[in-house]
């Protein structure tokens, strides 16, 4: 990241957390160029950069300013207080029939659950696959060596990143997997058998539902709080009332709402996972994408029992279609392992050392600054459109991190209707409705900034806008 766009940078973190207000002035770049010891040229850049993005405003004889839109006082989404309840799961027809239309080009992808292919580091990556390539060429006995639980040197970057994290992992537990939902399911089926009642969160992510419903298995829905995540005290009291045997949970950067765990909620689901020996799967596929300087320390790091599985992948962040992921066992891993061995087998030995072979190159964590700096500014630019687009009683979360944003509509609208109504303009949402396994959420949406931003984005924004505005 070049130095203007690393002050860029400061200044969108400086007005998402309402340090700077809109219609506040900037420092003049003189002013600037002195308190942050960087040239003039270098001040000038970063704010014509904020300019063209819309995040400033230059006026005459006076200086730049916060655009005022971006401080406009969105709402936060309702606290959801319901209780929890044992639901049969059965949402995947709802979910595919609402998901079909993704594949449509020419759909502007506001209810994707990636980011756009633009924010990765294509070109690189091919290189790393090349190289990969050459090596098997040299060493063909490795497509075959690796196959049962990964790459080794994939596992020692992987070991490498835990602990630089503050995680202690040990490299026997790690297993590479096709993906985080090949993760997600081997460690279901090696803690639970059909039948069983598993703790999720509310709203979730359907891929969660939809392995839930394919593995037979009811689910307790947990109410989430758009600030603080997963309310660990009604989790409490559904641990008292029913046999459930595991949960399973995003801790950081939460699909759809955006929210983290608190430390004070990670503590007290900790004393419960303990106190119940309480098997835990967290999905912890965004916990990289976040805003803030560091990043928050895994639950994972907190697990003495080996109860805990956390599992991830380099999809949401570096090489979607390379369908690479991993996940730390625990005690459960040997049976994970096995159950792997009479599935998949393996992900491709190809796709695991390419990724390697880029990890070893030290490029990712410049990859994954240049990426945040993206999404922090598209959230910035998605949260200005809904304040100026929108109806005023519109509310909406705010992350720290990923690339999701939970809008939550007046209650007369049922968002079903809305996917449809939107689609006929080409634009795609995600309907909350299929954030539950009980088809809660009927007024709510999932919007998805991980995209650079452009004038058609902002046209479908205005134009999803009046679409609302219509129907209610």
């Amino acid at each position: 990241m070049k130095l203007y766009e690393k002050f860029a940078s400061e200044l969108i973190e400086l007005i998402r957390n309402g340090t700077l207000k809109g219609s506040e002035k900037l420092p003049s770049i003189r002013q600037a160029s002195k308190r942050y010891g960087i040239s003039q040229a270098t001040v000038i850049e970063a704010y014509y950069l904020l300019e063209t993005q819309g995040l400033i405003v230059a006026k005459d004889r006076s200086g730049f300013y916060v655009r005022p839109t971006l401080n406009h006082a969105l709402k936060s989404p309702k606290q959801i207080t319901n209780t929890s309840q044992t639901t049969e799961v059965n949402v995947s027809n709802l979910i595919f029939a609402t998901l079909q239309n993704e594949k449509e080009s020419d759909t502007i992808p506001l209810g994707t659950a990636f980011p756009s292919p633009a924010m990765f580091p294509i070109t690189e990556l091919a290189q790393s696959m090349n190289k990969a390539m050459r090596h098997l060429t040299q060493y063909a006995d490795e497509l075959i060596a690796d196959m049962p639980i990964g790459n080794p040197e994939l596992i020692r970057q992987i070991e490498l990143r835990y602990r630089l994290s503050g995680t202690a992992v040990s490299p026997d537990e790690i297993i590479i997997t096709n993906g985080a939902i090949e993760a997600l399911s081997l460690s279901l089926q090696a803690i639970t058998q059909a039948g069983d009642l598993i703790a999720i969160e509310s709203p979730s992510f359907y891929v969660t539902l939809q392995l839930l419903e394919r593995l037979q298995l009811k689910a307790i829905e947990i109410p989430v709080d758009p600030i603080s995540g997963m309310d660990i005290s009604v989790l409490a009291d559904s641990l008292e009332k029913f046999d459930i045997k595991a949960v399973v949970l995003m801790t950081n950067f939460q699909n759809p709402l955006g929210v983290s765990l608190s430390s004070e909620k990670r503590q007290h689901l900790m004393q419960l996972i303990q106190h119940y020996q309480l098997p835990t799967l967290i999905d912890d596929v965004y916990g990289e994408l976040y805003f803030s300087k560091t990043m928050t320390a895994s639950l994972k790091s907190l697990d003495e029992s080996g109860l805990i599985i956390h599992c991830s992948s380099f999809s949401k962040c570096l090489a979607p279609g390379f369908r690479i992921g991993w996940l730390a066992g625990g005690k459960f891993t040997e049976s994970i392992e096995r159950l792997k061995l009479m599935s998949t087998l393996s992900p491709s030995v190809p796709a695991q050392l390419a990724i390697a072979y880029y990890l070893q190159r030290n490029h990712y964590d410049r990859h994954l600054q240049r990426l945040r700096y993206q999404l922090a500014l598209s959230q910035r630019l998605m949260l200005s459109a809904i304040s100026r687009y929108f109806p005023s009683n519109t509310a909406v979360t705010e992350p720290s991190g990923g690339y999701f944003l939970w809008v939550e509509l007046d209650e007369s609208i049922n968002t079903l209707e809305l996917y449809q109504k939107a689609l006929e303009h080409k634009i795609s949402i995600a309907p909350g409705p299929i954030f539950s396994a009980s088809q809660k959420f009927q007024h709510c949406i999932r919007l998805n900034y991980g995209m650079k931003w452009t004038q058609e984005i902002e046209e479908a924004m205005l134009t999803l806008g009046n679409i609302i505005k219509k129907i209610i």
